[in-house]
C-alpha cells in the first residue's frame, strides 16, 4: 500500500512540476502533442512506476502506452529525469528501462493472438 501511495505522488509531481522544470524542447514536445491527456491514469502510475520503481506494464496499459506513442513516451520520461526530484537516479538506467518498456509493449500489442 505505502508504494502505491509513493507512486501516486510521484505521478502527480510527475504531471505538475514536470513542466516547470522541463527544457523548452521536451516541454515543447508535450504540449504540441498533447500529451499529458493521452493516458488514463492508472496506464500512466503503472507504466511509470515500472520504469522509475519496479513491475511490470498489464496488457491494457501496453496498449494504451502505444497509443500514446513513443514521442510522447520520450518526452515525458526526459522530462521527468529533469526534475530535481529525480537527481539521484541513474538517467542511462532509467532511459534503458523506458526503452525496455516500450518495446516490450510494442512487442506485445504487435504480436498476432492466437488462434482459438
Amino acid at each position: 500500500m505505502a508504494s502505491l501511495n509513493v507512486s501516486s505522488v510521484l505521478v502527480v509531481l510527475f504531471l505538475t512540476c514536470g513542466a516547470v522544470m522541463a527544457t523548452k524542447e521536451n516541454d515543447q514536445i508535450v504540449k504540441e502533442n498533447n500529451c499529458e491527456s493521452k493516458m488514463g491514469l492508472p496506464c500512466v502510475l503503472e507504466t511509470f512506476t515500472s520504469i522509475f520503481n519496479t513491475g511490470s506494464i498489464s496488457n491494457k496499459c501496453c496498449g494504451e502506452l502505444v497509443v500514446f506513442g513513443k514521442v510522447c513516451h520520450s518526452a515525458l520520461v526526459k522530462r521527468t529525469l529533469e526534475n530535481p526530484l529525480f537527481k539521484d537516479l541513474n538517467p542511462a538506467t532509467i532511459i534503458a528501462k523506458s526503452i525496455q518498456r516500450w518495446n516490450n509493449c510494442l512487442a506485445l500489442i504487435d504480436s498476432p493472438s492466437p488462434s482459438t
